[in-house]
């Protein structure tokens, strides 16, 4: 397991180290706020009251040219006033990220400023939220596909052999946890479908390009009536659409999905707008997410949202596809 307590204490143990280069004293406060692909601290001068996110890379995931990309899409988003998003925060001496070695092995530290806000509550109409959250993945997409990327850009290709297939980076979905005989094989049905359905759908620059691929709930900040994005961690070159995929990762099952869904095409169309073929499309990349989040648990086992889900998220992933399977041999021609 990658993020055990001896693992993070060296973590803890390093970053403080790395705390001057933004100008923190060593012995700053600091909480351990998530573990996903990363451990993110909030950092705290209680001297000064000066606070910074810092975000420690997971090992062997992201590279530095991927890790600066990321950083200049957030800056160039920040600049253009589409999104609210917390600014990255250079070094003290201009440099984008500072690392420091455990076990011999480098591990790459980015600062961001504090913003506040929470995630939005899931007891509210969130469906407003999701409105809200179509215009804001609008302007982003618009954004993509307007903005001259620097040289050297380079982020993940999120398509379907990376996302569940041969390359995918978040494992494969065959070692979910829990997973039956009969379930692998409704699953092998479905991975199938989805390899042609998503052939079919194509990647043509006006559908398929730089997205954020992880709006997700949790990486979300209300503040008022001010929604702001965080963790640009997975951008990468993907499905537009499948932005709205991501928005329900580990929703998938709630009732109110088609609500979320009908809210965030309103806002969308209400910025860009948006093909029925596009809008079609949804229902086969949430899909594909859902199996790639059923990999994600079981390659990430140690981390607490992996361990919220547990089997239970596998034996949803094989009723969806059930449910999906039928709804597409309803709908094929005859």
């Amino acid at each position: 397991m990658l993020y055990e307590s001896d693992f993070l204490q060296r973590l803890e143990c390093g970053l403080r180290g790395a705390l001057p280069a933004w100008g923190m004293p060593q012995e700053a406060a600091l909480t351990l706020l998530a573990i996903s692909e990363n451990a993110t601290y909030l950092v705290e001068d209680r001297a000064t009251h000066k606070r910074l996110v810092l975000r420690v890379q997971r090992p062997n995931y992201h590279s530095v040219a991927e890790v600066e990309s990321e950083l200049a899409w957030i800056h160039a988003l920040r600049d253009s006033g589409l999104v609210s998003a917390p600014a990255p925060i250079a070094t003290l001496d201009g440099a984008a990220w500072r690392a420091f070695e455990d076990d011999g092995v480098l591990r790459t530290v980015t600062a961001f400023e504090w913003m506040p806000g929470k995630e939005p509550d899931m007891s509210t109409d969130l469906a407003g939220w999701y409105r809200v959250l179509g215009q804001i993945n609008a302007r982003l997409h618009q954004h993509s596909r307007q903005w001259a990327k620097p040289q050297g850009f380079v982020r993940k290709v999120w398509n379907f052999d990376t996302i569940i297939g041969e390359q995918a980076y978040w494992g494969d979905w065959r070692e979910a946890l829990g997973l039956s005989a009969e379930g692998r094989a409704v699953l092998e049905r479905t991975h199938q479908l989805l390899r042609e359905q998503t052939a079919d759908y194509g990647m043509s620059a006006e559908r398929f390009g730089l997205v954020h691929c992880d709006m997700r709930l949790a990486n979300l900040l209300v503040e008022n009536d001010h929604l702001s994005v965080i963790d640009f961690d997975d951008c990468g070159l993907s499905w537009f659409v499948y932005d709205f995929a991501a928005c329900i990762s580990f929703l998938e099952q709630d009732p109110r999905v088609p609500d979320f869904l009908a809210a965030w095409l309103d806002g969308y169309r209400s910025v860009s707008p948006l093909s029925a073929e596009d809008e079609a499309a949804i229902p086969m990349l949430i899909m594909l997410r859902r199996m790639q989040l059923t990999a994600w648990v079981a390659s990430h086992a140690e981390t607490p949202t992996a361990q919220s889900m547990g089997t239970d998220y596998t034996r949803g992933t094989v009723a969806l596809a059930k449910r999906y399977l039928q709804e597409q041999a309803e709908r094929a021609p005859v």
